[in-house]
Parts: C-alpha cells; sequence; structure tokens
C-alpha cells in the first residue's frame, strides 16, 4: 500500500486527497454501525493510520465523538495527519492528547474505533499502544478497526503479543492477505487510488529496495555474471550495473582469452575466466559449483550464438535450481528448457518473437500477449520497449520511463545486471518491474540532466545509465 500510495501521488493524486477520501470511508462504517447521537470513542496513532480517523470524526458531527492521541502532537509523524489534528483543535472538535496510556480513558462508548497503527507496522505492539489496545479490548462496546487491528501483522494475521479484538475492519483499496482469517467482518473501501497506481511501475516501487544499515558484506546480494567471448563490453556492463544497483559482490565468468579485456573495464570487478574463447558446455559443471555461492545469475551478454554456447547455456539451466537473468542471444534455449531456476528474461520485442511469443505496437494488447507467454513458459518476462511490460503469467505491470536515446547499444546489459541485482533481494517480479523503472529513470535522469551533470541531450552512452543508477533509484518525495 506504501507503494500505491506514492505511486498514486506521482500521479497527481496527493495523499492528503486519499486520507480525506479514507476518513470519509471510515465514518460510513461508523453510520452502518451505530445510530445518529451514539457516542463513539476514537483511538488515534501519530501516523496516518491515525490521521484517517481523524478526518473521519469532521464527518460525524451528529455523534458524541471524542478523539484521543496517543502522544503529544508535536510528534506526529506525517505533515498531512498534523494537518488533520490541527483542523481538530481549531474547531473545537473533543480532542485531547494522551501522553500516558494510563490517562487513556475511553469511558462507556456505544462504538470504538482503533487508528493506531496500520498496515506499515509488524511486530509486538510498544507503549504506549500495548495499554491503548488491552483498553480498548476492556471496553464494552463494538470496535472498528481503520485499515488493519493495531498489532496485527495485514500480511500474516498473527500478533506477537497483545493486539486490538476488532469486531469490524475497514481497509481501503484492496484487501489484506492477514484480514481473512480474522474472525471480523472486513469492509473494503474505494478511495479513489487510480488503476495506474497499481498498473505502471513508479516511484513508489523504488520504496521495495531497502538497505539494512547494519547489513554486512553480501547481505546485500551476491552476482555472477556469465559472459562474454565474442564481446567484451557486455558483461562488464552488467556487472558495473549490479554493483551500481546496490549488489555487495559481483563476479564474471568469462573466457579466459577476453578476461585482461573485461577486467580493465573496472577495478571493481572480481573475475572468474575459465579456459578457451567461448563458453563450452564442459565449462557447465565448474559454473554450477561457482554460482552456487551467488544469489542470481546473469547469463547471456556477450556470449554470442555459436551452436556449443546455446548447447552449454541450455545445460546449465537445465541443472541449476536458482534464480537467473537470462538475456540476449542465451534467451533463444529458454522455451525448451526444462529448469527448476526461477528465471527473468528480459527480451526485446525481437527477442521474444523469437523465442515463440507474440507482440503488438499497442502497449495493452502487448501486456496481455506478453502475461499469457509468462504463464505458457512459467517463468518472469520483462519485455523491453517504448513501455516495458513485465509479467510472470499473474501480475502484469508496465514502466514508462525511459527515451529515444536509450535506443543505443549496451543498454539492456545494463538492465539485466540492474535486475540481477534486485532479484537477489526482492521477488522476481518486483525485482523486475524495479530494475525497468530504474533503467529507464537513469536514461531520463542523463538526458534531462538530473543526475548531477547537464543535460545530455543526443549521444547517450549505456555507461551514462551505470553511473546515473544511484540517484535513479532514489525514491522522490511526492507529498
Amino acid at each position: 500500500m506504501a507503494v500505491v500510495d506514492a505511486n498514486a501521488a506521482a500521479l497527481g493524486v496527493p495523499r492528503k486527497q486519499l486520507m480525506e477520501s479514507s476518513g470519509n470511508a471510515v465514518a460510513r462504517t461508523v453510520r452502518e454501525l451505530v445510530d445518529p447521537g451514539a457516542s463513539v470513542a476514537v483511538v488515534c496513532g501519530r501516523g496516518n493510520n491515525g490521521g484517517d480517523a481523524m478526518v473521519a470524526a469532521r464527518f460525524l458531527d451528529e455523534y458524541d465523538v471524542t478523539v484521543s492521541l496517543l502522544g503529544r502532537a508535536e510528534s506526529v509523524t506525517t505533515t498531512i495527519a498534523r494537518e488533520n489534528w490541527d483542523a481538530l483543535l481549531a474547531a473545537e472538535y473533543d480532542a485531547r492528547e494522551v501522553r500516558d496510556s494510563a490517562d487513556l480513558e475511553l469511558g462507556d462508548p456505544d462504538l470504538v474505533v482503533d487508528a493506531m497503527l496500520g498496515t506499515g507496522v509488524t511486530g509486538a505492539l510498544r507503549e504506549p499502544e500495548r495499554s491503548a489496545a488491552l483498553a480498548v479490548n476492556d471496553v464494552d462496546a463494538p470496535v472498528l478497526a481503520v485499515d488493519v487491528p493495531s498489532g496485527v501483522d495485514a500480511d500474516t494475521g498473527e500478533s506477537a503479543g497483545a493486539a486490538v479484538d476488532a469486531d469490524h475492519v475497514v481497509t481501503f483499496h484492496d484487501g489484506k492477505p492477514g484480514l481473512a482469517g480474522l474472525d471480523c467482518e472486513v469492509t473494503v473501501a474505494d478511495i479513489g487510488i487510480p488503476e495506474g497506481a497499481a498498473r505502471f511501475v513508479g516511484n513508489g516501487d523504488l520504496l521495495r529496495v531497502t538497505r539494512d544499515p547494519h547489513s554486512h558484506k553480501g547481505v546485500n546480494g551476491e552476482v555472477l555474471v556469465v559472459g562474454g567471448g565474442p564481446y567484451t563490453g557486455a558483461p562488464a556492463l552488467s556487472a558495473r550495473a549490479a554493483l551500481r544497483a546496490g549488489a555487495d559482490l559481483v563476479r564474471v565468468a568469462c573466457p579466459e582469452g577476453v578476461a585482461r579485456e573485461v577486467q580493465g573495464y573496472s577495478e571493481n570487478l572480481i573475475l572468474r575466466p575459465f579456459a578457451g574463447e567461448r563458453l563450452l558446455p564442459g565449462h557447465v559443471p565448474r559454473l554450477l559449483a561457482e554460482a552456487e555461492g551467488h544469489d542470481t545469475v546473469v547469463f547471456g551478454p556477450g556470449l554470442g550464438d555459436h551452436e556449443d554456447t546455446l548447447e552449454a547455456v541450455a545445460t546449465f539451466l537445465g541443472e541449476y535450481a536458482g534464480t537467473a537473468v537470462v538475456d540476449a542471444d542465451a534467451l533463444q534455449v529458454v522455451p525448451e528448457v526444462e529448469t527448476d531456476a526461477t528465471l527473468v528474461c528480459t527480451p526485446h520485442q525481437g527477442e521474444l518473437r523469437a523465442m515463440g511469443g507474440e507482440t503488438s505496437e499497442d502497449w495493452t494488447e502487448r501486456a496481455e500477449m506478453v502475461e499469457s507467454f509468462a504463464a505458457d513458459l512459467g517463468h518472469t518476462l520483462l519485455v523491453k520497449g517504448v513501455y516495458d511490460v513485465v509479467s510472470d503469467g499473474e501480475r502484469t505491470r508496465v514502466s514508462r520511463t525511459g527515451n529515444a536515446g536509450m535506443t543505443v547499444g549496451g543498454t539492456g546489459d545494463v538492465l539485466a545486471g540492474v535486475t540481477a541485482a534486485l532479484a537477489s533481494v526482492l521477488h522476481p517480479h518486483d525485482a523486475a518491474c524495479v530494475a525497468a523503472y530504474a533503467n529507464g529513470r537513469a536514461g531520463d535522469l542523463v538526458v534531462e540532466g538530473g543526475a548531477g551533470e547537464p543535460p545530455r541531450g543526443d549521444g547517450l552512452l549505456a555507461t551514462d545509465l551505470v553511473d546515473a543508477m544511484p540517484a535513479a533509484m532514489e525514491p522522490k518525495v511526492v507529498d
């Protein structure tokens, strides 16, 4: 939901507007549960979940409403929630700060509204929310929870300690997995989030990419790039892009005949050369052993399409059970390979046709075709184009970043490396979506001059994308 909210804001539907709609939905549910004149005790947290209920209070003038804020008003965590708290005070609603959970007085209400914590919070409740949850449960009145009962994990429905025992839940935009198993009535309210916020990959999707400040080397992904032979730049581009996209360690397995050239592109690359001038079936056992120590393997950049090389790719994939990003010439073996591996395939539309898929100039038709073909393959597809289409056969999304300058050679190699880095830490479909968006955004930053350099205009290079990738993966703040 955080992703969808941020994407909606980027599409021009600000969070303040969504909060107003959410609060209205809460108020509608209150009216369905109790009659006008009933007493309603609203318990708010200091985030947007509490802000939703603050809005609701303004729509319930025909009720006897009290609003209790857990904590000091100056500690409200978002601007829009604080604005709605200030609005209650300015209009002289019965709104009070509860600076000590022992001071929470709910009285004898006809309904309690739990708006302490929303879907983004997991783990055991801490004070003052823990004591407040117990106080809510002690009241002899039905409880309406906003989005999810406080203390309940929205993904699992489980609680790690005290949690609000809700009789009703009003949640927004879409159901939450954890609500299905709860013994309560659930209302899913439409709050005006446009379909495009979920359909199109956007700025909000970058929120999926996090980095633990206490992490150590390797936790953020180790990638093995298998490439090179006829070409040397392609595997280096993929490897450098994987590093710029956040992977901790990237190794390149390439023919020893080109290893010095590949190493020459960057001192940051770790090489694992194998004998000869190109990939052969005899190299597969060693590559399989090397791959075991990595989170994701990239197969394809610069490998070429020699018959022996394609046989080696097919053999590797047939015996590999990890995650692999398949690009370039290696793509043509995928439809015929039986594999336990999790594959993310990154074809352009010509390569898609060569794999047996169909395409269309109409992106909506293309999205349907890609989804159908992904379902047949049993793998995730990231089909490159003016609109990139990403599908695993069930979920299909579209990325609209990028520009005409990105027709230059090498941008696909960069995309493969970024996808591999992200697939090391994210679900493959999410990784492909974020990679498509970030790769295109990097190209846009270069052209627009938003990556610390003046606008480039014509003459964009694939290496420009690599250098712009960290900036491209930084979420923009949209109110």
